[in-house]
């Protein structure tokens, strides 16, 4: 059976637009999914069309799919399921209404495994580079209790408040990133172009220089000589560094402990991590996910290894009959204020209910510490800015207050 549906998926089913005449001589137009233009003409003679074009659409290439294409396809399905649209129906209509290509394709493939029997979350599962377990997850348990629009509800309130978090924190890095961007780039010009002009007009001078001024044109030497070297190495670096981190689980970990250390950054990326971890657990728990089970997305979801590690073992001690709080406690990561809320939601049962809170305010935390950083690395990165210009300049202009005074 398993071959037989694995068959069923490789032939993959292509739209094509038609046009003919009806029973009574109208033209008329429509599309239909199949695999070949006989299977068209097949389909079309039994409803009685005569068909005169038909033509495969070509899919555009469209962007990568992110995954707020993802969280945006999950809202518009929960709103169409829950205005009684049928499943295949809506998936037609999210494709159709898509402004990237690829989104479009996908969702038509996931439809097309839909047609052969397959459920909704086995057809997400066939895809793990865009829904993740969690995800898969959630889905199963709305298919099993019977609950999916709500549960598809719920995973689209979840997936856009974890991508504001992740935007809030890449609004913050971006500011700082691309001024020392581009302050480099316009050093580096000044080395290269500017301070070799000086360096002409200072040897005529047949004068000792200053040292601040020998120091700046021995920089510029080396970078008029091994700019190459320089911008290649750089860029290579960052290259080799950010892959090895995406691939090399030692350096993942490394990091992310240093990144939760780090001054000022640091307490922003931990109550980001316990926003995520707080609202996935929160949203497994709403789905009726058992605790054991709803651990094992949790940990992931939270976006640092660190977290991680420590649901797995919270996972092991909840296992063993010791309660979620008590647990939690253990780890020594979680602030004060998500332990009493949790105890709270075990006393009165309503968990989820309380996490949620705890979410809303780690997110809220989230929100004013990035306005006060933005705020605070403005003034910051002028002085910067200002410091290694001036110095710049000053030490260039120094042999001219020299011969000055001289003269």
């Amino acid at each position: 059976m398993a071959t037989i549906t694995a068959a069923k998926r490789e032939i993959k089913e292509k739209v094509f637009e038609w046009e003919g005449k009806d029973r009574n001589g109208k033209i008329v137009r429509g599309e239909i999914r199949a695999v070949g233009e006989n299977q068209v003409q097949a389909s079309l003679r039994r409803q009685g069309v005569l068909s005169t074009k038909i033509k495969e659409r070509r899919m555009r290439s469209g962007k990568k799919v992110k995954p707020k294409d993802i969280a945006l396809f999950t809202r518009q399905l929960a709103t169409m399921m829950k205005a009684g649209v049928p499943l295949l129906q809506s998936f037609d209509i999210v494709g159709r209404g898509s402004t990237n290509p690829s989104v479009t394709k996908l969702l038509n493939d996931i439809r097309s495994d839909i047609e052969t029997g397959t459920s909704l979350s086995g057809a997400f599962r066939h895809y793990p580079k865009y829904f993740n377990e969690l995800y898969c997850n959630l889905v199963e348990a709305g298919e099993t209790a019977g609950i999916l629009e709500s549960l598809l509800d719920r995973l689209a309130t979840y997936m856009e408040k974890t991508e504001a978090i992740k935007s809030r924190i890449k609004s913050a890095l971006m500011y700082p990133s691309a001024v020392l961007c581009v302050a480099f780039v316009v050093v580096s010009l000044i080395m290269v172009f500017v301070i070799p002009a000086f360096k002409e007009v200072f040897t005529s001078f047949g004068a000792d220089l200053p040292p601040p001024t020998l120091l700046v044109m021995a920089i510029s030497e080396t970078f008029v000589h091994w700019w190459w070297l320089i911008f290649g190495g750089v860029g290579g670096g960052i290259f080799f560094f950010m892959q090895s981190w995406r691939r090399n689980e030692k350096l993942q970990k490394f990091m992310d402990r240093l990144l939760l250390r780090l001054p000022i950054f640091g307490v922003l990326f931990e109550k980001a991590c316990v926003a995520r971890w707080t609202r996935t657990l929160s949203t497994m728990f709403a789905a009726g996910v058992p605790l054991v089970e709803a651990l094992d997305s949790v940990g992931g979801a939270a976006g640092n290894s660190v977290y991680a590690s420590v649901t797995d073992k919270i996972q092991q001690e909840v296992s063993t009959g010791t309660s979620l709080t008590v647990a939690m406690g253990n780890a020594n990561i979680f602030p004060t204020m998500v332990l009493q809320m949790c105890a709270i939601g075990e006393e009165t049962g309503s968990i989820d209910h309380m996490l949620g809170k705890a979410a809303d305010f780690y997110e809220a935390e989230v929100d004013t510490m990035v306005a006060g950083i933005s705020s605070l690395m403005e003034p910051i990165i002028i002085v910067f800015l200002g410091c290694l210009i001036g110095g710049i300049v000053i030490s260039m202009y120094l042999p001219i207050f020299k011969l000055g005074q001289v003269v």
